[in-house]
């Protein structure tokens, strides 16, 4: 027997990015239909009840005003877009805000959602992130914030931020296996057809889905092996030597479990851990595509096109000047 519903309420108002709001809610509703053991009731609440136009110009009807929710609360989300500037100014969302954190056990937001949040004061003295473009601005605008711009998603005490737009997935599926186990957040993940979540603390500006350790002992050893070996030979021979399987069975192993081929997923991780060293290091290219097993600058560089679709040189320029803004 399913226990008493999670009340979940999304904050929404005039141009609010409709993917921070779909992110939170399709999660969790593919979370109760794989069995959740207490279900998500989610509603959308907006300060007036009326339907409004999100930033796509898609519009949406609430459930109903923010004044009728009463009583105790599981999770409030606050979603981001443009229209964030206009909803921090609004006095009576804020005071909606303030008092249904009271009566939820988290209170979240997604992308520039984090500037309704510390309008409110609720993230005084609190860790933060939000989306990298807007971290320099949040940081200025609100001092008693510490800014991190880097990971996808924070958790300070009963307040979560999360960066842009679909690191409210990841934040999302954090909260299904919080309250439901890793198991149940796994099959939301593959339901969504997406990569199991990543961890909050990836980098922002990353487009590789990674997530927990793949169960499999013979893929999961693989993957220790080329993130301690990246400037050697990965082939996908020398891996299926290292495991004792055939480079055919192999492949079909990486693409069971983690969705690719080994080629592939060496080019990504490689290509990971160059936006790592490009933002937390002074080392020229040559000396990173050397480090990560790229035979050239000019292989790293089409390895960063096809996985951030940006040069590596751009990456370093925006991730430095985001951090030190």
């Amino acid at each position: 027997m399913p226990g008493a519903p999670r009340r979940v309420v999304i904050l929404g108002y005039a141009d609010a990015e409709l993917l921070d709001i779909a992110c939170v809610s399709d999660v969790l509703d593919a979370a109760n239909r794989l069995g959740a053991r207490r279900p998500y009731e989610v509603r959308l609440a907006t300060v007036d009840g009326q339907p409004f136009a999100c930033q796509s110009g898609l519009t949406l009807t609430p459930h109903g005003r923010l004044d009728q929710l009463r009583g105790e609360l599981d999770t409030v989300v606050v979603a981001g877009g443009i229209g964030h500037r206009a909803a921090s100014a609004d006095q009576r969302l804020l005071e909606h805000v303030r008092r249904l954190s009271q009566l939820s056990r988290r209170t979240a937001s997604v992308c520039t959602g984090s500037s309704v949040l510390a309008a409110a004061g609720l993230l005084s003295g609190r860790r933060a992130t939000t989306h990298w473009s807007y971290a320099s601005r949040l940081a200025e605008q609100y001092p008693s914030v510490s800014v991190d711009p880097v990971p996808l998603f924070v958790r300070h005490g009963d307040v979560y931020t999360s960066a842009g737009v679909t690191s409210g997935l990841d934040l999302t599926l954090a909260f299904v296996e919080d309250d439901h186990g890793a198991a149940l957040a796994r099959e939301a993940a593959r339901t969504l057809v997406t990569y199991l979540q990543r961890p909050g603390n990836q980098a922002q500006v990353s487009m590789f889905l990674s997530g927990p350790p793949p169960e499999h002992r013979q893929v999961r050893d693989l993957t220790a092996y080329v993130a301690g070996h990246l400037a050697e030979d990965l082939g996908t021979p020398v891996l299926a030597r290292q495991v004792g399987v055939s480079a055919r069975q192999l492949t079909r192993l990486f693409d069971a479990h983690l969705g690719t081929t080994p080629g592939k997923y060496v080019r990504t991780v490689r290509a990971e851990h160059a936006a790592r060293l490009l933002s937390g290091s002074d080392l020229p290219l040559t000396a990173i595509a050397r480090r990560c097993g790229f035979g050239s600058t000019e292989t790293l560089r089409q390895a960063f096109l096809d996985h951030f679709d940006t040069p590596p040189s751009a990456y370093r320029r925006v991730h430095l000047r985001t951090t030190h803004a």
